[in-house]
């Protein structure tokens, strides 16, 4: 029966960011069930999720305690429109989701991914400035590499990849300063004896052009999609503030980065920064049911604060908004932190991560290691003296997927880079295990 299953997947669904004529003589894998950090397949296989199904997964799969709130709450109230109305979940996570934010972040408005949280806050700059009497500043600055969902706005301030060429003619056209990449530094410069001369276009693009400019929107810490490309706290402090001396919004995307990934709640902490919108999502139901929160200031929320007739109403509204099974999901992961002291019992597993993943700096074909809180990122180059890449067609990742599917491990490779996005529900043996299977699935290819 379940080889019909995938008969009908065949048939009938188009997979995300998959090139369809790559199944033609083999099938996805079929999961069936998910506990703690592993999935297990139709046929028995055990595989350790090792990237949180695609970075959702913060504490485990089907946690009782999640289960419990989702359960509870169907028996309740499955859906309202949140037009006019609102319900205790969505009210109780907005509280916690400020509490635990920086100080200066008051006000939640909710939608139902990443991609739609960095829309969100796009709009809302956009239109601030439109309300405060400042309508030439309409342009956005987004990072080389930088990733923001596939959403028309969230693709034009994101960097020129694969996922956007395509889409080129659809988009608006947005400043694009350097990404701190200290593997391939676009300034040609060492990171230990560096004084973050990547920031350097970014203050020359403000001093030109911030009459003009809404706000730069970036990931803090690490860029994701980009290659999980891990930058120093400094840039970020830097671009804090560049973004308040030039007089433009810093709107930080943490879908990939919140809920504890980088070893605190937000990688903004890292820099103490105070950003004027805060983007989340994946982590914040623990992957159980979709939803996103576009964090943003007093100041923002007051220039839409007026009498109807001034026409400063953000018109922009999801029909899955604040839905109560998704917030029930999302204040239940938040008790948990609390309750299970997440962050606390991650900081030996954190530095036991750090310390293990050294080893990778052996491989041939590994250039580069970099990390931070409980992700990991080997950048693999076909030449360690000269960074050579392997070529697209190439396809490496594609082998160490395969390789790894052999080895009881998710590895979904992003181009050259197979990165490790750990769930803190794993255990130091698991750990070990994990990175010792990782280590052997490279040492395999450079053979």
């Amino acid at each position: 029966m379940n080889f019909d299953l995938l008969e009908k997947d065949r048939k009938y669904i188009w997979h995300p960011y998959t090139q369809m004529k790559d199944y033609e003589k083999e099938y996805p894998v079929l999961i069936e069930k998910g506990e703690g950090c592993r999935l297990y397949d139709h046929e028995g296989n055990v595989y350790y999720d090792t990237i949180s199904s695609w970075w959702c997964n913060v504490h485990g799969h089907n946690h009782p305690y999640i289960q419990s709130a989702i359960k509870k709450q169907l028996s309740e109230l499955d859906h309202v429109l949140f037009a006019g109305f609102t319900h205790k979940n969505a009210i109780l996570l907005a509280e916690k989701l400020v509490q635990c934010s920086p100080e200066n972040l008051s006000k939640v408005f909710y939608s139902d991914n990443g991609s739609t949280s960095c829309e969100v806050a796009l709009k809302m700059s956009f239109q601030f400035w439109k309300n405060t009497g400042q309508p030439k500043k309409e342009k956005f600055i987004g990072l080389e590499n930088g990733y923001h969902g596939d959403t028309i706005g969230a693709m034009s301030v994101g960097g020129d990849s694969v996922f956007n060429q395509t889409f080129a003619p659809l988009l608006f056209p947005a400043f694009k300063v350097p990404s701190p990449y200290c593997y391939r530094c676009p300034c040609a410069k060492k990171r230990e004896t560096c004084a973050i001369e990547c920031v350097d276009p970014l203050e020359k693009l403000l001093n030109k052009h911030s009459n003009e400019i809404a706000g730069i929107i970036l990931e803090p810490l690490m860029q994701g999609a980009g290659g999980f490309i891990i930058y120093p706290v400094e840039y970020l402090k830097r671009v804090a503030k560049l973004a308040d001396a030039y007089n433009i919004h810093l709107i930080v995307d943490e879908v990939a980065t919140g809920f504890g990934r980088t070893g605190k709640m937000f990688a903004v902490e890292h820099a103490g920064v105070k950003p004027d919108f805060m983007c989340l999502s994946k982590g914040i139901t623990n992957g159980t049911l979709p939803l996103a929160a576009t964090l943003t200031t007093d100041e923002i929320y007051d220039a839409f604060y007026a009498d109807y007739t001034q026409n400063k109403t953000f018109y922009h509204g999801h029909t899955y908004t604040a839905n109560p099974l998704s917030t029930a999901a999302g204040f239940a992961s938040l008790e948990l932190f609390k309750k299970e002291k997440t962050l606390e019992n991650a900081a030996a597993k954190i530095a036991t991560f750090h310390r293990v993943i050294q080893k990778f700096r052996e491989i041939p074909i590994v250039g580069d290691v970099r990390y931070i809180g409980m992700v990991a990122a080997f950048e693999l180059v076909r030449n360690r003296q000269t960074k050579k890449p392997f070529s697209f067609e190439d396809r490496i990742g594609l082998s160490v997927y395969k390789k790894g599917l052999k080895n009881g491990l998710i590895l979904r490779p992003l181009g050259n880079v197979i990165y490790l996005f750990l769930p803190f529900c794993v255990t130091e043996e698991e750990l070990m295990d994990i990175t010792d299977r990782t280590y052997s699935v490279l040492t395999s290819l450079a053979v």
